[in-house]
C-alpha cells in the first residue's frame, strides 16, 4: 500500500509517534539510590487496593533494565518516547528547602543522553500521580496550597539540570489532574485513597476535597509554566503544556436534555481544568453546580493559569453515551452506558469495564478540542487493554487482535483528522510500550504492545505492536536531507581523497546528520603555469574539506 500513496496521504515527517510510560508503573527500584518514599509506595502494599494485591516495587524493572527499554525503541524505530520523572527520585522530601539527590538526576540525565543518541526525541511528564509521600504527611499534598510552591521549585531543578541537553522537549507538567483529584480525593481508589466513604478510607470530604485538589493542580502547573517562559523558553526553546484526560461524550439520543447532558460531562471531565487554562475561567455548568465548594482565582492568579499551556495534551481511551438524570458530580450528574437505544453495544469491550473501542468518538473528540481551544494537540495516550490477557500462554497475548483492530481504527482517525478535517494534530503516543503496574488493577490489566512475563522480565513484542510500527512507517513522510552546496567547476579534473560515507549522531540533536557525499569528488581547475592560478588550486581541497564537513553537520 505505501508504494501506491501520495505524500498527501500521510503525516508530516515532523510528526512525533511513539510510546508512553510512566515512572511508578515500570521503574520499580522503589528503595534505591536515595529515592524517597510515594504516596503510591504504601497505598499500593494496603488490603484491596490493588486488585491482585501486588505493589509497584519491581513492576518492569526499569530502573535497571532502561537500556533494554531504549533497545526496544530503537528496534521499533520510533520519533519519541513518552516518561515520566519521579518527583521523590528528585527530591526524596519533596520541598523547595528539601536536598536533591544527585542519583536520581544522574539517572533521568543518562535516560535523556542516551535516547538523544539513538535519535528518539524525550517528552516529558514532570508528575504521574507519584506525589512524595513526605509532602502527603508535612501539609496533605495537594490539599494544601503550601504545594505550588514545592512543585515550581521541583520543576526548577528539572529545567535546569535536563534543559540543556533537551532541545526539543516538550514539557508536561501534570498528567491526568482529574484522576489525581477525583479517583485520589473523592472516590478514594487511588493514592492517597481520601473519600467520605468511610469504607474506603478512615478520612476525606468527597464534596469538597476534589475541587480544592483541581484548584491547586491549575495554580501550580501554571505558576511552572511561567518560571519556565521567563527563565529558561528563550535558551532552551522548548514548549510546556498539561495532559488532560478525557473521553468523548456523545448524547445517548436525539433528546435536547440527553444532548445537554454530554455537554455537561464533557465540562467535567475536560472543561474543569481546560476551560481556565485555555479560555480564562470554569465552565459555567460546574459553577452552577457546585457553588461555592468551587474555588475562585484571583485576577492576579488568572492571568497566569490562563494561556499556561501552549498546546493541549490528550489522553484519551473511549466515548461514553450520555443521558441525563444522573446525581453523580463527577459525571456532571449524567449516567455513562455504552449500549444504544437499540441494544447494541458501541464497540468492542476491553478487560476494563470502562473502556470499548469506538474510533468515530476519538474522531469526534479531537475535532470538539480543536474547535473549543485552538491549540496544537498532542495525543500523549491511547490504548486498549485485550480481555482476559493476563490469563492467557504467552504465544495466545502475543496475537492481540482486539488492540490491533482499536490502533487500526485510531491510527486512521489521526491521519483523517489531521488530512480531511484540519485539526493540528502533532503526537500520538500508544500506551503503552509495556505491559505494566496498572494502578489499582496490579498487573491483571495489561495495555502494553510490548508483553512482559512479570517472572523473568523478559520483553516479547505483541502484534500490535508490529502493526503500529510499520503503520507509521507506512503514513509519515521521510525527511529529506538538505542538498549539498554546489561547488564551481573549473576546466581540468583533479581526484580527491574518498570521504567518509557513515551518517554521524549529534548528541546535542535528536536527528542524525544527513549522510556525506558520494566517497569520490571532482573539481576542475586551470593548469596555465601562472602562480597566483598555482595558490588558488591548492587552496581548493581545503575549500571541499570545509564544505563536506559543513554538508555533514548543517
Amino acid at each position: 500500500m505505501a508504494s501506491h500513496q501520495s505524500l498527501t496521504d500521510k503525516l508530516p515527517s515532523d510528526f512525533l509517534w511513539g510510546f508512553a510510560t510512566a515512572s511508578f508503573q515500570i521503574e520499580g527500584s522503589t528503595d534505591v539510590d536515595g529515592r524517597g518514599k510515594s504516596i503510591w509506595d504504601d497505598f499500593s502494599k494496603l488490603p484491596g487496593k490493588t486488585l491482585d494485591g501486588r505493589d509497584g516495587d519491581v513492576a518492569t524493572d526499569s530502573y535497571n533494565r532502561w537500556k533494554e527499554d531504549l533497545d526496544l525503541l530503537t528496534q521499533y524505530g520510533v520519533k519519541s518516547y513518552r516518561f515520566s520523572i519521579a518527583w521523590s527520585r528528585i527530591i526524596p522530601l519533596g520541598g523547595r528547602n528539601d536536598p536533591v539527590n544527585e542519583a536520581g538526576i544522574q539517572f533521568y540525565s543518562n535516560l535523556i543522553d542516551a535516547l538523544l543518541e539513538r535519535g528518539i526525541v524525550p517528552f516529558v511528564t514532570l508528575y504521574h500521580w507519584d506525589l512524595p509521600q513526605a509532602l502527603y504527611e508535612r501539609y496533605g499534598g495537594w490539599l494544601s496550597r503550601e504545594i505550588i510552591d514545592d512543585y515550581v521549585n521541583y520543576a526548577k531543578i528539572c529545567f535546569e539540570r535536563f534543559g540543556d541537553r533537551v532541545k526539543y522537549w516538550c514539557v508536561l507538567t501534570h498528567n491526568e489532574p482529574w484522576c489525581i483529584s477525583i479517583l485520589g480525593h473523592g472516590r478514594g481508589v487511588f493514592a492517597p485513597g481520601r473519600s467520605s466513604d468511610r469504607t474506603r478510607s478512615p478520612e476525606g470530604d468527597s464534596s469538597t476535597e476534589p475541587w480544592i485538589v483541581g484548584h491547586n493542580l491549575i495554580l501550580a502547573h501554571a505558576y511552572a509554566c511561567k518560571l519556565y517562559r521567563e527563565e529558561f523558553k528563550a535558551k532552551q526553546g522548548g514548549t510546556i503544556g498539561i495532559t488532560l484526560n478525557g473521553d468523548m461524550a456523545l448524547p445517548y439520543d436525539d433528546s435536547p436534555e440527553n444532548i445537554t447532558a454530554a455537554q455537561h460531562a464533557l465540562d467535567v471531565a475536560i472543561g474543569w481544568f481546560a476551560d481556565p487554562i485555555y479560555l480564562g475561567d470554569y465552565p459555567a455548568f460546574l459553577k452552577e453546580m457546585l457553588g461555592d465548594r468551587l474555588p475562585r482565582f484571583t485576577p492576579e492568579e488568572l492571568a497566569v493559569v490562563t494561556g499556561s499551556s501552549e498546546f493541549y495534551g490528550m489522553n484519551t481511551y473511549t466515548t461514553n453515551l450520555c443521558k441525563a438524570g444522573g446525581d453523580d458530580e463527577f459525571q456532571g450528574k449524567v449516567e455513562y452506558t455504552f449500549t444504544r437505544p437499540d441494544g447494541t453495544q458501541l464497540g468492542t469491550q476491553a478487560h476494563c469495564a470502562w473502556l470499548q473501542d469506538y474510533p468515530e468518538g476519538f474522531r469526534q473528540l479531537l475535532n470538539y478540542l480543536y474547535k473549543r481551544y485552538s491549540k496544537p494537540i498532542y495525543v500523549t495516550e491511547n490504548g486498549f487493554a485485550v480481555k482476559d490477557e493476563h490469563n492467557m500462554p504467552v504465544e495466545q497475548a502475543l496475537a492481540d487482535h482486539d488492540r490491533v483492530q482499536y490502533f487500526k481504527g485510531n491510527t486512521a482517525v489521526i491521519l483523517a483528522a489531521v488530512k480531511e478535517d484540519g485539526v493540528d494534530i502533532r503526537s500520538y503516543f500508544a500506551w503503552s510500550l509495556l505491559d505494566n503496574f496498572e494502578w489499582a488493577d496490579g498487573y491483571i490489566t495489561r495495555f502494553g504492545l510490548t508483553y512482559v512475563d512479570y517472572e523473568t522480565q523478559k520483553r516479547y513484542p505483541k502484534d500490535s505492536a508490529k502493526f503500529y510500527v510499520q503503520w507509521f512507517k507506512e503514513h509519515t513522510e521521510v525527511e529529506e536531507a538538505p542538498q549539498p552546496a554546489e561547488v564551481p567547476q573549473q576546466p581540468q579534473s583533479v581526484d580527491l581523497p574518498s570521504a567518509d560515507g557513515e551518517a554521524k549522531q549529534d548528541s546535542s540533536s535528536s536527528s542524525p546528520t544527513v549522510e556525506a557525499a558520494e566517497p569520490t569528488t571532482t573539481v576542475k581547475r586551470v593548469a596555465n603555469g601562472d602562480a597566483a592560478a598555482s595558490k588558488v588550486c591548492a587552496c581548493i581541497p581545503t575549500i571541499l574539506t570545509v564544505l563536506t564537513h559543513l554538508y555533514r553537520h548543517p
